[in-house]
């Protein structure tokens, strides 16, 4: 079984919460706070000896409060998930850290807005300069997502938006 296996968690009015390993979602399967919509192919055999498919998409039994409804929480995190994991100067997607496009020396601010994905090497580039005077070219504007926007690119990112379509294809 993969390890890296992810289920997606809907609330209990049917909005997109999160995504949890398989693991944690059998558990929650197991302790009823879930029931599932969508199961995938895999089985695993509990501890009983019962046999249960890994459920690749459930929703919580009751609605829970979703701090997140307002904006998308700033952390070096989102950042990297809206920029792809990838450098936002050269586009590698190793070695990554978080570069303040004007930086915070000169007054810049740490929001969506001045932070890209950057790679150690580009940001020891830039150093405290900012990318026109450091010779440099940001691929992709830096900006703050919609809560839609970042759960479709996480959504993207984990492979989920298959499982959507299948899901919608099957009904």
């Amino acid at each position: 079984m993969e390890s890296y296996q992810k289920c997606i968690v809907l609330n209990g009015d049917y909005s997109f919460l999160n995504t949890v390993s398989w693991r944690r979602a059998v558990t929650l399967v197991i302790l009823g706070k879930t029931e599932v919509i969508k199961y995938s192919d895999k089985v695993i055999k509990l501890i009983d000896g019962s046999l249960l498919k890994v459920p690749v998409l459930i929703k919580l039994l009751k609605v829970i409060r979703n701090i997140y409804r307002n904006k998308v929480p700033f952390s070096k995190r989102n950042v990297m998930i809206r920029d792809g994991f990838k450098c936002g100067y050269c586009g590698t997607p190793s070695d990554l850290t978080i570069d303040h496009i004007i930086p915070t020396s000169k007054g810049g601010k740490t929001t969506f807005e001045n932070c890209i994905t950057a790679c150690h090497p580009c940001n020891h580039k830039k150093r405290d300069k900012s990318p026109s005077e450091a010779g440099m070219f940001i691929k992709k504007k830096a900006y703050a997502p919609t809560i839609s926007e970042f759960i479709m690119i996480k959504m993207k990112q984990l492979g989920l938006q298959e499982i959507i379509n299948d899901l919608w294809e099957n009904k």
